[in-house]
């Protein structure tokens, strides 16, 4: 079998913080969501059924938990954090999309929700 891409995939990880530009917004804080797409090499795990063969989701998930935790301002400057520590946590990935959403921001709009995607590569040092 040739596995042309293979991506682990998280969807919806919710997150209860206090980020945002506005004094309320780090007071009361809100409701993110945060949706990952991991590519990674999975062939070694289809193979062996073994879960230090692929990546952990529990771990991605801590790594993902622990940004979120630390307050900042923008939600571009949360999402260059996560992506830069998952590189830094996780060796075996070769790049990631990520979006992470603000739910009903304070803007003044019928919003669901407002937020950022990226999709980045790993640097080859």
């Amino acid at each position: 079998m040739r596995i042309k891409q293979s991506y682990i995939i998280l969807k919806d990880l919710r997150f209860y913080a206090y980020h945002g530009v506005g004094a309320q917004e780090t007071l009361v804080g809100n409701e993110f969501i945060v949706n990952l797409r991991l590519r990674t090499e999975l062939k070694r795990a289809i193979q062996t059924d073994e879960v230090g063969d692929t990546l952990s989701y529990a771990e991605v998930f801590e790594s993902v938990k622990d940004e979120m935790s630390r307050p900042s301002r923008l939600l571009e400057h949360i999402a260059g954090r996560i992506v830069q520590r998952l590189f830094h946590d996780f060796p075996a990935l070769g790049g990631i999309e990520l979006s992470l959403m603000k739910r009903n921001p304070p803007m003044g709009a019928d919003i669901e929700g407002a937020g950022v995607e990226l999709s980045v590569e790993r640097d080859k040092d």
